[in-house]
């Protein structure tokens, strides 16, 4: 298995405090290894990236809410996110990965609902966790049943490649990664164009996100700027932003979040924008009320 750097151990303060009752629209919570051990066949695993690290960060930036999302690592086995739920408190909330829906029973489901689980996400192929197309279509019905929302982790190539499955859908269907474009095809860019088009319908949501890994150029990322802005003049009430902490499967050294932070103010200088973006929508998406 390969090995992938950690994440920032220091964050810095960002340079203007966000708003209140900011929401991390997408983290997650790994390790310790011996207490949560990898599931068999992991395509990764990272270093350790606890609740309590993950609470540090949220703190030093001014982070008052957040979605534990539930790696591959771990499959079905929501121990790590369970946990996480239960020392995080009440402003956090869980996406769930979808394989529990082939692996477990509705009594475990009931349990990850009862702990503030409320979205599944269906992770791309390379990670190893897919379901088949009968189980796919059985997932989307229980999630639909649940009154979660479908959350939609894109190849590497971009969503555009694998948006048919997901654009049938009624239920609330969040776009990780802003769908992996690529920057340098600029506004040619076939998942930009896809995107753009859903975020009309209504029912789907793109996540600001993987920012330092979509550019081509580098920090301060520049290049995915337009992107952003893209999305935010489409549908600026279905917009929302992630840290993507601690930063899965990262060969290069992750960013500072405050960094991750401070670029989505240059994409949205405007107060009521980013307010959106970083509290609004998300009390909405997620249940938080406002």
């Amino acid at each position: 298995m390969p090995t992938y750097l950690p994440f920032d151990p220091n964050p810095r303060i960002p340079a203007e405090k966000p708003p209140k009752l900011t929401c991390d629209s997408q983290f997650h919570v790994l390790g310790p290894r011996e207490t949560y051990p990898v599931r068999p066949g992991a395509v990764y695993e990272m270093p350790s990236a606890t609740i309590a690290a993950a609470l540090r960060m949220h703190r030093a930036l001014g982070i008052e809410r957040g979605i534990i999302v539930q790696p591959t690592t771990y499959g079905a086995d929501h121990s790590a996110t369970l946990d996480g739920l239960a020392e995080a408190g009440p402003s956090y909330k869980a996406c769930a990965n979808a394989i529990v829906f082939n692996e477990a029973d509705d009594s475990y489901i009931a349990k990850l609902h009862q702990a503030g689980v409320r979205g599944a996400r269906f992770t791309r192929a390379g990670l190893g966790v897919r379901l088949a197309e009968k189980d796919f279509e059985r997932a989307i019905a229980r999630v639909a049943e649940l009154g979660w929302y479908a959350k939609v982790q894109p190849e590497p190539e971009g969503f555009a490649a694998g948006s048919a499955a997901y654009e049938k859908l009624k239920l609330p269907v969040i776009i990780d990664h802003m769908g992996r474009p690529d920057p340098a095809r600029g506004t040619d860019d076939p998942t930009l164009k896809k995107v753009v088009e859903l975020l009309k319908r209504g029912n789907f949501w793109v996540m600001l996100s993987l920012t330092e890994k979509t550019s081509k150029t580098g920090s301060p990322w520049d290049d995915v700027m337009p992107i952003a802005r893209a999305y935010v003049e489409a549908a600026p009430d279905r917009i929302i932003w992630g840290s993507d902490w601690p930063h899965p499967v990262s060969v290069k050294q992750p960013p500072n979040e405050a960094d991750l932070l401070e670029f989505v103010y240059r994409c949205a200088p405007d107060a009521t924008e980013r307010r959106k973006i970083l509290v609004d929508n998300p009390a909405i998406l997620f249940g938080y009320g406002t």
